[in-house]
């Protein structure tokens, strides 16, 4: 019977897990949904802010943007790593942080030092275990992303590119492919550089050539700091929505996993019972004929 009883002790158990996993494999997909329009609207914000910076920047200029000036020196490598808050993803966040380790270790050697700008306390607890004395900056991402989170981290950085403490920045993060599918990105940030000439379609009536106003200079000082921000909020969202995916099909999992063991324990529990009832019965019959 303790035997029994240990068995149906454990389906319990199973059981209340299988009703959390569930529960939250309903919170994300709720989530998800409002993570992908999010996303779904920032993509095309981002790819015309490129896109118009491709198209400014063609034209001559006196002096380039800060922002877009290569630095011959290959001093300092800063790397920015978007991971999410919380676990329970799969391997989510391990798939981003493998990434940022990989350039870590292949571009060591080109630069004299590296520093690490960390979103989401994820990367911060896998990156405090190795390179604690590396990290220039942390911040956890705290529940929904918000623009001026972004906006504060990319005034920062590009600060810091302009006053000459970096002399490049490379953004690590999960982007969102499909609810299947999160795919890490390495992608560089600054120095800041527009898309290539046909990367980008222009209809015929807005080709060059068109006026700018006030000036190139000034219409690049405002929208070259605006880019690098929505660069990271793009990449923040991409970040939450990948999460809130790789959660669900985490949590699907999961939820299918628990019913197979609830399955194989109750027929367990069935076989042992079924084997106690027969030893139970041949007792009593061997016991009936030992009076006969």
């Amino acid at each position: 019977m303790a035997n029994l009883r240990d068995i149906k002790r454990r389906i319990t158990t199973v059981k209340s897990t299988q009703k959390i996993t569930s529960a939250m494999k309903m919170v994300a997909a709720a989530k998800l949904r409002r993570a992908q329009d999010a996303i779904g609207n920032a993509r095309p914000y981002a790819t015309r802010m490129r896109a118009t910076l491709e198209e400014v920047s063609k034209t001559p200029l006196d002096e380039t943007h800060p922002l877009l000036a290569v630095h011959p020196e290959r001093r300092v490598l800063e790397v920015v790593v978007v991971t999410s808050d919380r676990g329970l993803a799969g391997g989510f966040n391990s798939n981003v942080v493998k990434a940022a380790e990989s350039l870590i270790k292949s571009r060591t050697g080109e630069f004299q030092q590296v520093g690490l700008t960390l979103l989401g306390k994820k990367a911060i607890d896998f990156f405090k275990r190795r390179r604690a004395s590396q990290i220039r900056h942390e911040a956890p991402i705290g529940g929904d992303v918000r623009y001026e989170k972004a906006a504060d981290v990319g005034r920062e950085l590009a600060r810091r590119y302009e006053a000459g403490e970096v002399d490049e920045v490379v953004l690590v993060y999960s982007q969102f492919v499909s609810t299947l599918t999160q795919t890490p990105v390495v992608r560089s940030l600054l120095p800041f550089t527009p898309p290539k000439a046909g990367l980008v379609a222009v209809a015929e009536d807005q080709a060059l050539p068109f006026e700018i106003e006030p000036d190139p200079a000034a219409l690049l000082a405002a929208l070259v700091p605006k880019a690098v921000e929505v660069e990271i909020f793009r990449a923040l969202l991409e970040n939450q929505a990948g999460e809130h995916a790789a959660r669900m099909t985490a949590m699907e999992a999961a939820t299918k996993n628990t019913q197979d063991l609830i399955e194989k324990l109750t027929l367990q529990y069935n076989r042992a019972r079924q084997a106690a009832i027969t030893r139970e019965l041949v007792e009593i019959v061997t016991g009936a004929q030992a009076l006969e």
